[in-house]
Formats: structure tokens, C-alpha cells, sequence
């Protein structure tokens, strides 16, 4: 399960010693490899390219990209406790209520940890590059691609975080300005355009194989999700088409594609629903994906043989290769955030829980009782069935509620007392990442999920509603009803209960927060990292409980503070060339 961990590990030996062998390629080898003679060999290709994807697991902590997206929309709170846990300095409360400023130290690990991935991935498509001669024609094609699709996905975290970014497809130092956001978004696309149609097409066979990296049905599946959010980031037909390169690689070669040159031509709105679809159909074709009949099958402890999982982070919840960026640590917590203290206790937990996480009270209103996304009738442990959100009673496996420090029964509540002092008890638990009851692990081995086939689903049917045409109508309606059966299983009729409960699910866009399309994907998708992009695509972002600030500008977050400090200043001007966004 856990390969491309084991790629890190080697690889943070094996990059240093294929860079130090360059210098020395005309020099009598006495028997070690020269960075040629590894390159022959496609284990080792493997292993070189397996270590960019070491940067992405600092992003689903709460000090990172994570972090920030869950909490600034309606599916997250992190409240100040009474007795003042979670405080801060105010850090987690500003989010709460979009009073967030420059200063944030997640911002910095979201440029910080983005900009390292992306630069790692064009440091070792520069080795590529300058090896092609070694490699077989597929194999480079495959590594090549492989490494451009990474990096595009580091570049689309910076870019959905900020917007304005330093988009490089070279291994340079050059100085450029911050890209206007369709700018970004053209590269964006066209590279995937270019290599989704190469990238490896995921069976039985090879999904453990490729489980963590990235494939085709990655590359469409990010490629349909760019371009149904493309209006939320500022593009029209008119500037993605009118975006110029930016870049060049090795030999002074072109590397971006222009929107044309990618084959693909924007020329109304409606394009940007309609190529989102022929996308979203490339990966219900490819037969590569299905609805997991259980939906915590997504979520298991071992969950590698998840048929829906699209794109996931390898997790090992060992402390083996623990690293902190900062504040960021590249082990998974989000259990560990969200539950009560006295859960380490119940469950037999190696690390403490932390109290902190929870949802925000009008988010736990758009779930009907029975779908086990949601916390069912707030039993707790006491509940026959699984839920994905923690409310009730914590209790012994006898049936006794577990007191607090103060002899308080522990009964997870929906409400919060208040922003600035919350009860221990107060907010609705995230529970639907199996927890580890046999105190096996220090922090979560639970691979997490970045990208999933109901998703896919989900974004196909809003596209539609949106004014795509549709290249292959109807081929996603099996899926649709085993996303309604699996939310109401314990249903008598789960189709028609589900349909029952949320008649416009899946059939209007919604205009507001509890209703449509955008509801349902808040149910299905809560805690992935989808939420804050959906409510800004709808129009929503500014009307989530709690808020203080609603000016639209908080759609971008600010250009760190202390990476303006380090802008290169033109000699001509005396201005820096990276200047804050607006609103900042």
C-alpha cells in the first residue's frame, strides 16, 4: 500500500547522487553509476520522480492548504474553548470570520510548500530532459508527462489559494512578475490537455501500482475541475484565448502550449461547461472508477483498494520520516483535530486528541437523519450504525457516558456557545476517516483523499445544469443512483428515501447553501478540500455563518507578507515586481 512512500525514502538519497555525478560524467567510472546508466533503468526513473510527491503531504494539515479551506467555509469552526484551548492569538477565529490577514502562518506553508513541489518537479524534468538519450521513447514520455501533471497540480494549490502566482515551467531563477489568474489558468489547462491523453489509464491490474500518483484519470478529472471553476477565477473567453507563453525549458525549447496548440478553443462560457464535461467523461469511460457500495470504503484505515479514490496521499502513520515545514507536519491528523480529548482515552489512541475542528452549526442542517453522511440521530457510540459526523454521547462499551474533567457527562452537541468560548462539548465531530482502535499508529495511516469519482459525478451533473453540452448523455445515471443507495442504506427503499429527502440533489444548481447541487456536494465531499472553491463558484462564500468580512476580495487569500519582502525589485523602478492583492 504505502509505494510511493518507500519512493521518497529512496529517492532522498538517490537525487543528491545522480546531481553529483554530473559534474564528473567525463571522468573513468570506477563503479558507480553514472546519472546515464541509472536512467536505463526504469526502476530507478520510478524512484527519481517518486520523490516530488513528498511536498503534497504537508498539504492536508490544519496549517496548510487544508486547513485554511475547510475553515473558511461553512463545513468548518475552529472556536476558542472556554479555559482559551485554540486561541492563538485569534489565528483559527479571524478565519472563522474572513478577518484574516497577511500575516497568517498557514499562507506561507500553503506558497512555502506549493512553490517547493512545483520547483522539484521541474529540477528533475530538467534531469529528464537532459537524459532523454537514455530512456526508451515511451518511458520518457511517461516520466515526462507524469512529472508535468504533478507540478500542475502544486501550481492549481497555489493558484486556487491566491490566485496571482509565478507560474515557471523551467528551472531557473529568473525574475518574473505574478501572472494574472486566466493567465495561470491557460498554462494550467493546456499542459493537461496535452499529457491526460499519455498518462497511464488505471485497471486492476495497476491500481496499487499507481496508487498516490498521478494518471489520466487524475489529469481529467483536475483538467474538468479547472475549467467548471474557470468564471469563479476570473476568465473569459476572450483573455484565456489571448494568454501568451511564459516560459521556456532546456535548449531554450518552448514548454507552455497556447490554448490552440492544445487543440481547444474557448468561445463562449458555455465552453468552459462543455469541455468540462467531454473531461468528466474521459474518466466515467475509462472504466478505470465506480461508486463504492459503502461509502466509508473511501475512508478505511487500509483504504488502497478503494475503486473510487481517484488521486489520494499515501499516508504511513508511523512516526518513520516525520517532518514538520514550519508548522506543517507531513502526517496526517484530522482525527486527532477534530474529536473530543476524552476520545484518546475511549478508543485507545496513541497521540491525545486536540478538541479543536468541528463543523459549523447551519452545516449540520443540510442532512437528513438517515443518510450516514451526516451524524444520523445524534446517538454517538451508541448509534447501531456509521455516520460520518460524530454527535451524542460518548460512552463506554458499556453504555456509560464518559464524564469530562469536571464530572460533565460527554455529549457532543450541533451549537456553539460562543466564537471566543466554546464548551468542550460544543460542534458536530468529523468521524467518517476509519479511527485506529488498536493503537497501532501514532498519527493517522488512513491515505487521504484528494480527488474522487463522485466527484466526477457530481461535477458532471452541475455542468450540465450549467449549459454544457453533453458528448455522452446518461452514462453517469448508474453512478447517481449508487451515490443516492449507499447515503440511505439502511433504508427500506434507499433510492426513494434519499430522493424523498433531497429532491434537487442532483436536478437544479440551488440558490442558496441548503438546497440543489451545491448541498449535496457539501454532503458528499465535506472535509476534501472542495468546499471553499464551490461556495466562491456559486456565489456563496460571502453569506456562511459567522462571517464578519464579506467583501469579495477574501476570494483570494493574500500574497504572503513575507514573500512580498523578498520580491526582486526592478532596478529601473525601484518597486518591487510582486505587489499584495486587493482588498489586502
Amino acid at each position: 500500500m504505502k509505494k510511493i512512500f518507500k519512493y521518497a525514502l529512496i529517492c532522498a538519497i538517490a537525487l543528491p547522487v545522480l546531481s553529483s555525478c554530473e559534474g564528473f560524467l567525463e571522468e573513468e567510472n570506477f563503479g558507480k553509476p553514472t546519472t546515464d546508466q541509472m536512467l536505463q533503468n526504469e526502476e530507478n526513473v520510478t524512484n527519481l520522480v517518486g520523490q516530488a510527491y513528498a511536498d503534497l503531504r504537508f498539504m492536508h494539515d490544519h496549517w496548510g492548504y487544508w486547513g485554511v479551506n475547510t475553515l473558511t467555509s461553512d463545513e468548518g469552526l475552529c472556536p476558542i474553548r472556554k479555559g482559551g484551548d485554540w486561541n492563538d492569538g485569534g489565528y483559527w477565529k479571524f478565519l472563522n470570520t474572513h478577518e484574516w490577514n497577511a500575516y497568517g502562518e498557514a499562507f506561507n506553508n500553503i506558497w512555502n510548500c506549493t512553490v517547493s513541489g512545483s520547483v522539484l518537479c521541474n529540477n528533475l524534468l530538467q534531469t529528464l530532459y537532459s537524459n532523454e538519450e537514455n530512456m526508451s521513447p515511451e518511458i520518457y514520455a511517461m516520466y515526462v508527462g507524469e512529472m508535468e501533471v504533478l507540478r500542475s497540480y502544486y501550481y492549481y494549490l497555489l493558484f486556487d489559494s491566491f490566485g496571482r502566482i509565478p507560474y515557471m515551467e523551467d528551472y531557473s531563477d529568473r525574475k518574473e512578475t505574478l501572472l494574472d489568474p486566466w493567465v495561470t489558468w491557460a498554462h494550467l489547462v493546456a499542459c493537461l490537455e496535452k499529457n491526460a491523453p499519455n498518462m497511464a489509464v488505471v485497471d486492476e491490474s495497476n491500481r496499487q501500482l499507481y496508487l498516490g500518483r498521478c494518471t489520466q484519470g487524475m489529469a481529467y478529472t483536475l483538467l474538468a475541475k479547472l475549467y467548471l471553476n474557470a468564471e469563479s477565477y476570473g476568465c473569459t473567453p476572450e483573455n484565456v484565448m489571448a494568454a501568451q507563453r511564459t516560459c521556456t525549458v532546456h535548449n531554450g525549447d518552448s514548454a507552455s502550449v497556447l490554448m490552440k496548440e492544445a487543440g481547444i478553443t474557448i468561445s463562449s462560457t458555455a465552453d468552459f461547461y462543455t469541455n468540462a464535461i467531454r473531461c468528466l467523461n474521459k474518466v466515467i469511460n475509462s472504466g478505470s472508477y465506480a461508486i463504492e457500495n459503502n461509502y466509508f470504503n473511501n475512508f478505511l484505515l487500509e483504504n488502497g483498494g478503494s475503486k473510487e479514490n481517484i488521486f489520494t496521499i499515501v499516508e504511513d502513520g508511523t512516526t518513520n520520516n516525520e517532518r514538520d515545514q514550519y508548522s506543517c507536519k507531513n502526517k496526517l491528523r484530522i482525527c486527532y483535530l477534530s474529536l473530543h480529548y476524552k476520545f484518546q482515552t475511549r478508543f485507545g489512541m496513541k497521540l491525545d486528541c486536540w478538541n479543536g475542528f468541528v463543523a459549523r452549526p447551519q452545516f449540520m442542517e443540510i442532512y437528513n437523519t438517515s443518510d450516514v453522511r451526516g451524524a444520523g440521530k445524534s446517538e454517538g457510540t451508541m448509534a447501531k450504525n456509521q455516520y460520518a459526523w460524530f454527535l451524542g454521547p460518548l460512552c463506554t462499551e458499556n453504555g456509560d457516558t464518559i464524564a469530562d474533567n469536571d464530572g460533565t457527562p460527554i455529549v457532543i452537541v450541533p451549537q456553539i456557545n460562543a466564537l471566543d468560548s466554546a464548551n468542550r462539548i460544543d460542534g458536530a465531530r468529523m468521524y467518517k476517516y476509519e479511527i485506529d482502535k488498536t493503537g497501532t499508529y501514532t498519527y493517522m495511516e488512513n491515505d487521504f483523499v484528494l480527488l474522487r469519482y463522485a466527484d466526477v459525478i457530481l461535477m458532471k451533473k452541475e455542468a450540465i445544469l450549467r449549459g454544457g453540452q453533453d458528448d455522452a448523455p446518461g452514462i453517469e445515471n448508474s453512478a447517481v443512483d449508487a451515490i443516492k443507495k449507499r447515503s440511505f442504506t439502511h433504508e427500506q427503499d434507499p433510492i426513494a428515501a434519499f430522493d424523498a429527502a433531497y429532491p434537487d440533489a442532483f436536478t437544479a444548481l440551488g440558490t442558496g447553501l441548503k438546497d440543489g447541487i451545491l448541498a449535496e456536494r457539501g454532503r458528499e465531499l465535506t472535509w476534501e478540500n472542495q468546499r471553499r472553491r464551490d461556495l466562491i463558484r456559486f456565489g456563496q462564500f460571502e453569506n456562511i455563518q459567522y462571517i464578519k468580512n464579506t467583501a469579495e476580495t477574501r476570494r483570494w487569500f493574500p500574497i504572503p507578507y513575507t514573500v512580498l519582502q523578498k520580491s526582486y525589485v526592478d532596478p529601473k523602478t525601484g518597486k518591487k515586481i510582486w505587489t499584495q492583492n486587493k482588498g489586502y
